[in-house]
């Protein structure tokens, strides 16, 4: 069964977020040169907490998630490719944030998006916050209208796209004057890179090889996930401070639509 392009995909996922998470293991690969593994360091005690959100849908036949080119005009992170998140709020759950920013950013209805569970945080020492990702689904394609106070632009790709190690590269930056190579996926000429990339790092992690196996075959003889071949991971799984033992709990039983 080809989970990629199946409907049952989410219930894949949220078994996925039930086991120990990839975490550092699986980010690392896209981290920018001379980070020094500070993205997986504890944030300090002044870090802003913050949101994003991976919107699953299934359309014209493929799993995909909607990335958003950031305005030039936004103060952190200007001109890249990016996720729908930000600042969670007073009073908010890291839920609750993601929900409400991606209504915000592109102006969606949230009642039927059903949450499957949460990834591992990462720091973003650039900007001082630390950001917990949300893993969500949505029955259909939602009518996405960009803000574009915030969205330049809009992005749909599949997740055999995302996957697809020939859209793996890197490239160099500079930073007040120092050089950098940051690795990054290319799509429709736009390079994500940063911790956007590092976050979807972890979650192709837990989805490569659903094309390719059943759920029987997820795991190996002594009881561990196995790599696939699209995305590499380090050598250690350990568990990151997102994983949640309610992925277990959940059944997803999503409709056959």
């Amino acid at each position: 069964m080809n989970l990629l392009s199946h409907r049952e995909l989410p219930d894949f996922i949220v078994r996925q977020l039930g086991l120990p998470l990839p975490g550092a293991g699986a980010q690392s690969a896209f981290a920018p040169e001379l980070s020094y593994g500070r993205h997986h360091l504890p944030p300090p005690q002044d870090a802003r907490r913050a949101a994003v959100l991976l919107l699953l849908y299934r359309h014209a036949g493929s799993w995909r998630l909607p990335l958003t080119l950031r305005s030039d005009t936004m103060a952190t992170h200007a001109g890249q490719i990016s996720l729908p998140g930000g600042e969670i709020e007073t009073g908010e759950t890291v839920e609750q944030a993601a929900m409400r920013e991606l209504a915000e950013e592109l102006q969606v209805g949230t009642d039927d998006v059903k949450l499957l569970g949460l990834l591992s945080e990462i720091y973003v020492f650039a900007s001082n916050f630390a950001v917990t990702p949300c893993v969500a689904v949505s029955p259909s394609r939602p009518a996405f209208l960009p803000n574009r106070a915030e969205v330049a632009n809009l992005l749909e790709p599949t997740l055999v796209e995302l996957l697809d190690p020939h859209r793996r590269g890197e490239h160099q930056i500079e930073r007040r004057g120092i050089h950098f190579r940051a690795p990054h996926i290319e799509y429709q000429g736009h390079r994500i890179w940063g911790a956007t990339s590092m976050i979807l790092a972890e979650f192709l992690a837990l989805v490569d090889g659903a094309g390719t196996r059943d759920e029987a075959g997820s795991r190996d003889e002594a009881g561990n996930r196995e790599q696939g071949p699209g995305m590499k991971q380090g050598a250690g799984m350990k568990q990151g401070p997102g994983n949640r033992d309610q992925g277990s709990e959940m059944s997803c039983e999503w409709e056959q639509r």
